[in-house]
């Protein structure tokens, strides 16, 4: 292009500039023609700057802006100037200064967006993701990625300072499901056999601290095949973080002041100097959630004690009974409480029973069936004023917790008690060590098998596995999990009494772990760590309401990609040379 080189991106320029002569390039955002005059908003990913056609700088320019449209790609040569008085924009950093064009160069035409490239828009976000390169030019999502940049080199200065080592693991590895499934890749080579992609590096993070390596780091793709949310992707990316001859306090420590560096460094957001702890038992018992968003009140209180000889048998007959007090709640209309009633369906719940709190009574369908001494109890244990409503959960102790739990998110939104613009960490500790799988019925890893139950407690593990606590440790982020880790199993002995309780037998733990097992015989130190979700701490921190909005070309809740209509079919040839055939499907069988 000659001489055509740019000198600045379209957010730079300030009033500093005026009088310089300059070369921009980007995207016409906007184009008005004001008769004499036409004014284009030139874009790229610094900015926006206003470039300005007019006859005192070229007559000839002017006139051959006029096929200028939205999108079209051009260069332009000019003299900064000052905006005329009282045109100055002050919401935008280049709002002082436009651009006086003396030339331009059409570097490319552009067909009409399927919708406008700015970041108020009511375009579907199926259609955007189809899009998604034109999405990502609206500067509110380019927002996004450049914040995401600028938190993983913060991630990995601080890392780096204190001695970590980055080591890439592999993306073929073998298959032992545990928990979500895999994403199988079968073997040219080894017909018949199959490679799956990694859920996590954690095996081969441990493997490396068995090395010797120390201090180990990884910003790492990890893949479950498993349902999607709003905050779950097929593929996402953890920050994994593994050391040696360390304990809770260090990981946790290390862990704590990286999310604060980070937070202050990419965003100038400033975090709590000391994240509170919170205990498991705690957590549920309060929040009825492991990852409790601790930024508002509105606590769960126990009351099956106050309730258990009740005439209402609902309660009578429950494991577990707990209510949520919400002061000023008995202005909820009939319609918000049936809605809520159907929300806590999606956690098991068959209902959801309420009391209103009025000058000169109780208002609820079940309150005639309510002792005064009853009355009393829950006054007490609520703190009950008039215009209070409470709402109720009674059964299984698990539904109660969550049912409620997820609740008292959607009541502390709808009456606005969440700080906007805040964050709340909080680390979660003294996690039980497993859950029992009611439909496989055996003891599950809550975290995995490779996790370091308590000092002492061996012997609870083999002899009341439910009440074996775990070296565990998740960091808690406004009600999102943004990080997980624990303390591991370093001795062969202790990961096969794991494996055993879990009914995992010898044969099977050689099949599936027995480089695992092999490694442990050879002097493996202590060793610890953790894994932070990137792409859900970057959602956070840039206020985003899907983690769609982080992640560069993301999976729909079906786990398609729109834009290049992945997954697709496959030629038989493909599938011959993998020694795979596929069951024919009855397409009108389906249909019916």
């Amino acid at each position: 292009m000659g001489d055509w080189r740019r000198s600045h991106d379209c957010g730079a320029l300030t009033a500093s500039d005026v009088g310089s002569e300059v070369c921009l390039m980007g995207w016409a955002q906007f184009r008005r023609d004001h008769g004499g005059l036409i004014f284009i908003d030139l874009r790229d990913r610094g900015g926006l700057t206003q470039v300005v056609f007019c006859p005192e700088a070229s007559q000839a320019e002017l006139e051959r802006a006029h096929v200028l449209r939205t999108e079209y790609v051009l260069a332009v040569k000019g003299r900064v100037r000052a905006r005329p008085e009282g045109m100055a924009n002050p919401n935008m950093p280049t709002g002082e200064i436009e651009v006086e064009v003396h030339e331009f160069k059409l570097l490319n035409t552009a067909a009409t967006p399927p919708f406008p490239i700015e970041d108020r828009i009511d375009a579907s976000e199926m259609l955007r993701l189809k899009y998604r390169y034109l999405d990502l030019r609206r500067p509110k999502l380019a927002a996004n990625f450049i914040l995401r940049n600028k938190a993983v080199q913060s991630i990995r200065r601080y890392l780096d300072e204190l001695g970590f080592l980055e080591v890439e693991t592999p993306v073929l590895t073998k298959s032992t499901p545990e928990g979500a499934r895999d994403f199988l890749v079968p073997s040219r080579v080894n017909n018949g056999s199959f490679y799956a992609l990694p859920q996590s590096p954690q095996l081969f993070k441990q493997l490396l601290m068995m090395a010797g390596f120390d201090r180990y780091y990884q910003v790492v793709k990890c893949f479950r095949d498993e349902d999607l949310r709003a905050d779950r992707q097929p593929e996402f990316t953890q920050v994994d973080i593994e050391m040696s001859f360390v304990d809770e306090e260090q990981v946790m420590g290390m862990a704590e002041t990286m999310v604060k560096t980070m937070f202050r460094e990419a965003a100038g957001v400033v975090l709590p100097e000391v994240f509170p702890r919170m205990p498991f038992a705690e957590a549920i018992r309060d929040y009825g959630l492991d990852k409790p968003d601790i930024r508002f009140g509105l606590k769960l209180v126990d009351v099956t004690s106050i309730v258990k000889n009740s005439g209402f048998q609902v309660f009578a007959k429950a494991e577990l009974v707990k209510g949520i007090r919400v002061p000023g709640g008995a202005a909820l209309s009939r319609k918000e409480i049936d809605d809520f009633t159907e929300f806590v369906k999606i956690y098991g719940a068959k209902g959801l029973a309420w009391i209103k709190i009025k000058e000169d009574e109780w208002q609820s369908p079940f309150a005639k069936f309510l002792s005064d001494e009853e009355k009393k109890g829950l006054t007490d244990a609520f703190g009950l004023e008039v215009g209070d409503i409470v709402f109720f959960q009674a059964g299984a102790s698990d539904m109660v917790n969550n049912a409620l739990g997820y609740l008292r998110l959607q009541l502390g939104e709808r009456f606005e008690m969440i700080p906007e613009g805040s964050f709340a960490p909080v680390w979660i500790t003294d996690f039980p060590l497993l859950e029992y799988d009611p439909e496989a019925k055996r003891w599950a890893a809550r975290h995995h098998p490779f996790t370091s139950p308590q000092p002492g407690q061996l012997g609870t593990l083999e002899s009341a596995p439910g009440e074996a606590l775990a070296r565990a440790y998740d960091l808690v982020l406004n009600g999102s999990e943004i990080g997980g880790g624990s303390i591991r199993i370093h001795d062969r002995e202790t990961q096969r009494a794991m494996f055993a309780v879990l009914g995992i037998d010898a044969q099977e733990a050689e099949d599936k772990f027995g480089f695992l097992l092999r490694a442990l015989e050879y002097g493996a130190p202590p060793h610890g760590g953790i894994a932070f979700g990137l792409d859900r701490l970057i959602m956070i921190l840039a206020g985003a309401k899907s983690i769609r909005d982080v992640i560069a070309f993301p999976k729909t809740q079906k786990a398609l990609c729109l834009m290049t209509e992945a997954p697709g079919e496959v030629s038989t040839n493909q599938l011959r040379e993998l020694g795979i055939k596929l069951r024919t499907r009855d397409k009108d069988k389906e249909q019916s």
